[in-house]
């Protein structure tokens, strides 16, 4: 009987195989869709710039101490004899020179580099907190509700639709000056921690809703699986289903939800210290920065720029890192 040539070869292949002894066969290496995500994220261009660029900032942030002590400046020092009659710093760009880099603020002569390093490591705890915060809320409340059903589910809708049909501006401009005259009175020298929670926990009370409906909706996807059923009929507690069999299949949006929430709440914190709700003027802050340069915005533009560009370069980094992992946690990405 004659055979095909692809025949014969692989009758040659098992013969040879047997007189040499068993074929070597390669095993095939299972990756985990953890893994898989971040060969993905590795091979992204756009993930491994931005990556990059916030861990400088990151980096820069939490060497803020380091820094000041480095250049020799405080963010509190003022240099008066570096102002002209005006109040303009002296010399070209807003008073650039070696010993201050991105110039000096008119009037109280302060140096803007280490102030933006400071406002830096400000505008990120506040962001990472308050995100971490409003996560963890909104990941167990909607947990809870597209588990457990019922009443206890009517009652988190309501309260979700509640919060969002508040609006944020008006409320943030009313609760953090009343808590300032609650806690400090009118003449009373509000302190950065205070301002700093405060922001904290008014970006927390409206930041959770959108967590909680995407964990809410993931997890009714998820309750009438077969491994689900499995758990329970096996007499699985609550906590186990939660987060040992529930929370760990949709962590995926979690994070995703996370990482675009940061540079939301760095922007929402610019925006109230521009409007003069947010931190005072003692503790560095973007936002206070820009408010306080657009009455020099044509004499001294580069008081305007340095603060712009910083808040401009974080925000933009965060975006694309945070699109760039959707792409790389999404199963049916090309990419």
């Amino acid at each position: 009987m004659s055979l095909s040539p692809v025949e014969g070869v692989a009758l040659a292949e098992i013969e040879s195989g047997a007189e040499g002894g068993a074929p070597e066969v390669k095993g095939v290496v299972g990756r985990s869709p953890g893994q898989l995500a971040w060969l993905r994220l590795r091979r992204d261009r756009t993930a491994k710039v931005s990556g990059i660029l916030l861990i400088f900032f990151m980096l820069l942030a939490l060497a803020a101490p380091l820094v000041e002590m480095v250049y020799g400046i405080s963010p509190r020092d003022q240099f008066q004899n570096l102002l002209d009659g005006f109040g303009m710093p002296l010399g070209y760009a807003g008073g650039v020179t070696g010993d201050h880099w991105f110039g000096l603020e008119p009037g109280l002569g302060r140096d803007i580099f280490i102030r933006l390093i400071y406002g830096l490591r400000t505008s990120l705890f506040i962001a990472f907190a308050a995100a971490l915060i409003t996560a963890t809320i909104g990941v167990v409340l909607g947990a809870l509700a597209g588990y457990l059903g019922g009443w206890f589910d009517a009652v988190i809708n309501w309260i979700t639709d509640l919060t969002l049909a508040m609006p944020f501006l008006i409320i943030a401009l009313a609760l953090t000056p009343t808590l300032t005259l609650r806690f400090y009175g009118e003449r009373g020298q509000v302190s950065a921690a205070f301002g700093v929670g405060v922001l904290i926990a008014v970006f927390a009370i409206f930041g959770w809703t959108s967590t909680a409906r995407l964990v809410r909706g993931q997890v009714i996807a998820l309750r009438e699986r077969e491994f689900v059923e499995a758990a329970k009929a096996s007499g699985a507690g609550l906590g186990h289903m939660l987060f040992r069999q529930l929370l760990p299949n949709i962590w995926a949006p979690i994070l995703v939800s996370f990482s675009l929430a940061v540079p939301q709440f760095i922007t929402s914190e610019a925006a109230l210290s521009f409007i003069g709700v947010g931190l005072s003027d003692e503790t560095p802050s973007f936002g206070r920065m820009i408010y306080d340069s657009l009455d020099f915005l044509q004499t001294d533009p580069a008081y305007v720029f340095f603060p712009g560009i910083m808040i401009f370069a974080l925000v933009f980094a965060f975006n694309l890192f945070g699109d760039a992992l959707r792409d790389a946690l999404d199963p049916k990405s090309s990419r």
